[in-house]
Parts: structure tokens; sequence; C-alpha cells
């Protein structure tokens, strides 16, 4: 009976950030358990391999080619599914610049993709959900950033803070709907966001968060997919506006 409470079968999944990283372990987990994956990246090459993946997997997936600060394309993507039962809204990128050295465009930049790529994830997904009447679950990305200061964090932190409160906001305004709305905000994970791209600085690194770990490692992306099918299914039923914080035991502290 527990295993059934994360079974998603005949359930529609929209992923955006769905061609790498955790995006992708997320499309590929939702289809495992049993969802309809719609996913959703700018980089078409990584898009297709995901749904190899999942086709290979015995899964269902459809790809949408767009890009997340574009609500037009977001909207049209989302309408096309037809009906929609969960929504991950992972796609994000990253930025580090001291804060005296932050220049507009960056800012710009990070808060274009990660907040309002997820600010219009969760508007076209609430309004489909909503005109269907069958309630959903809505799960956005954040990150251990929101949960202390770091050097260089500035525009990466401040716009996964906002996306926390937009989570709680629309947890509220939803819920009576049968809409659930909860935030994952990750510890260090092994994407390839997180890559040096150099051997050493990339072992350096890794090496000392996983110190910083009670569990003595970093994390996989395949540890934040988990996360979000939990708050995907009905195993969460009577959970929403809350923040999962699967980040080994700390709060990413620098």
């Amino acid at each position: 009976m527990a295993v059934k409470a994360y079974d998603l079968t005949g359930r529609t999944a929209f992923v955006t950030g769905a061609a790498s990283g955790i995006g992708r372990a997320c499309a590929v987990l939702l289809a495992e358990a049993g969802a309809t994956v719609h996913g959703a990246d700018r980089d078409a090459q990584g898009l297709h391999e995901t749904v190899t993946l999942i086709k290979d997997g015995g899964g269902t997936a459809r790809t949408h080619h767009l890009d997340v600060t574009d609500r037009a394309q977001v909207r049209r993507a989302v309408e096309s599914c037809g009906r929609l039962d969960v929504m991950a809204a992972v796609a994000g990128i990253m930025h580090s610049s001291p804060v005296l050295e932050t220049r507009d465009e960056d800012l710009d930049r990070v808060l274009a993709v990660n907040f309002k790529g997820v600010l219009y994830a969760c508007q076209e997904a609430a309004r489909l959900m909503l005109a269907r009447g069958t309630g959903g679950s809505i799960v956005t990305m954040a990150s251990g950033a929101v949960d202390t200061g770091g050097p260089g964090l500035l525009c990466y932190g401040a716009a996964k803070a906002a996306v926390v409160q937009l989570t709680k906001t629309l947890a509220t305004e939803v819920g009576r709907h049968g809409i659930r709305v909860n935030a994952v905000a990750p510890g260090w994970i092994r994407t390839p966001m997180t890559d040096r791209h150099d051997e050493e600085a990339q072992a350096h690194t890794e090496a000392r968060m996983a110190r910083m770990s009670p569990l003595g490692r970093v994390g996989e992306a395949e540890d934040i997919a988990h996360a979000v099918l939990h708050l995907a299914s009905d195993a969460s039923a009577f959970t929403t506006g809350q923040i999962l914080r699967p980040n080994g035991g700390v709060a990413m502290p620098w």
C-alpha cells in the first residue's frame, strides 16, 4: 500500500530543465513511476537523450524545445499537455560574482531563468490544473543557498529565495482547489552545474562538501529526484507550502 502511494500511472508530468542533471533525473524517475513525462529545455540534444533513457526504460515521454524565460513558449507547451498532474520546475543556471562586482545584466539573466522561469511554469501549470478541477502537485527547485549566505551567490541565492516565497504564496492561493505547491532545496549535488571543469578542483570541492555532511558524501541528481517524486505523489497528500531539504544533513555552510 505504501508503494502504491508513489504510483503515477495515468498521470502527466511536466519537467523543465529536463536535458541534464537534476531535471533529467526527475524526468526519468517520474516516468519510472508511471507518469507520461513532458520534458522541456533549451538543449535539444540533451532532451533527446533524456527521452531515449525514458523510452528505453519502457516509459512515455514528449519533448518541448523551449526557453523558460519566454512566457508564451511555456504557455503553449503546458497547454499542449491537455491535462497536467505534476509540474516540476527545475530549470536553472548558476552565476557567481562578488556583490560589489555584480552587474545588472548578471542579475537580470539569473532572475529571468531561476525565478521568472519558475514563475511562468507555476502559473501555467496552476491555470491548467484549475481549469480541469482535478488538483495536482507543483514542485519548485530552491537551493540550500537560501539558508545561508555564500561568497559570490547573491544572484543565485536571491533568485532561489524568491522561489521559496513564490512556493509558499502560491500554496496558500490554490490549496483549496486540491493543488499542492512545495519546494526542494538541495545541498551540494554532483551535476553539470557544479562541474568545475578541472578534475583536481572538482575533487577538492567535493571532498570539502562531503566533510560538512554527517553522511560523508555529496549528493547525486537521483537523490533530489526521489524528493521530487515524493512531493509529486500521493505519499505527500497532506504536504503543501513546505521546503524539503535533501542536503546530507547540512544547510550548505561555507
